[in-house]
């Protein structure tokens, strides 16, 4: 089941880092589309028009009617269906040709039926691009997501249900890695005073907004503070590494 989440938008400055990575995920996949196209966990559509330009058909899922509705407006040819899932009951078995679902799977309760269920609905020779964010370069706790996973944690799942996986890792160039650590060293300022360790034993609801606020006001205070650094990394500031457990986000390819 999704819960609402965090957002990051390509309309605020102080979040173009985070952007430019999330939206490679984007680029990268549109290459590899074939067939009916299934994404999981649309949201405010941020690479559904590459999406729209590289497949033959399109099904969007989210749980947020709103940015359907404003969605089947822009591409009334694409289907959107509003859901909480997993399962995947609506979709029939063997049907998709490939499914994408970007920075999702950390936010779901049951990952197992939720890795099981892509794979029941995907085509023989199916494919299924997944992205999440490395929990290795986590900088604290975040209280939007169920969990974050390692290498072997998230290769271990797909594995389960896909005997082929290929797991590659995003990251970036000199300048994302300075503003990561300039990042690095401002949640430190704010996490020094958690002596107890509460981002980690409180409940995740609890601590929803006061991180998404603690989280905004860190993005437009490291923008003012280096404002050039900001606005100046793009897309091509990130690549894929083959050593993904030192990357930000792990991309994982599933072939059924």
């Amino acid at each position: 089941m999704f819960s609402t989440t965090e957002i990051t938008s390509h309309e605020e400055t102080s979040d173009n880092v985070i952007h430019q990575r999330l939206f490679y995920a984007y680029v990268e996949a549109a290459k590899m589309l074939e067939g009916e196209v299934l994404e999981i966990g649309c949201g405010a559509g941020r690479g559904m028009q590459l999406v729209a330009e590289n497949c033959e058909k399109y099904t969007g899922i989210d749980k947020n009617e709103e940015l359907l509705a404003l969605h089947r407006k822009t591409y009334p040819n694409f289907k959107f269906i509003s859901k909480n899932i997993p399962p995947l009951d609506f979709i029939e078995s063997n049907s998709i040709d490939t499914v994408i679902s970007f920075q999702v799977i950390e936010h779901i309760e049951d990952d197992e039926l939720f890795i099981k269920e892509i794979e029941r609905v995907l085509k023989p020779g199916g494919k299924a691009i997944i992205t999440t964010p490395n929990i290795k370069l986590s900088l604290t706790r975040n209280p939007w997501h169920v969990r974050e996973y390692t290498y072997n944690q998230l290769l271990a799942l797909a594995q389960k249900y896909f005997s082929k996986v290929d797991l590659k890792g995003i990251t970036g160039s000199e300048k994302v890695m300075e503003y990561y650590e300039q990042n690095k060293a401002s949640v430190e300022k704010i996490t020094r005073f958690d002596i107890f360790n509460l981002q980690y034993k409180l409940p995740r609801r609890i601590l929803q907004v006061p991180y998404d606020i603690l989280n905004r006001m860190n993005r437009k205070s490291l923008e003012k503070g280096n404002d050039s650094l900001v606005k100046q990394v793009s897309l091509a500031d990130y690549h894929f590494d083959e050593d993904a457990d030192k990357c930000f986000d792990f991309f994982c390819i599933m072939e059924k």
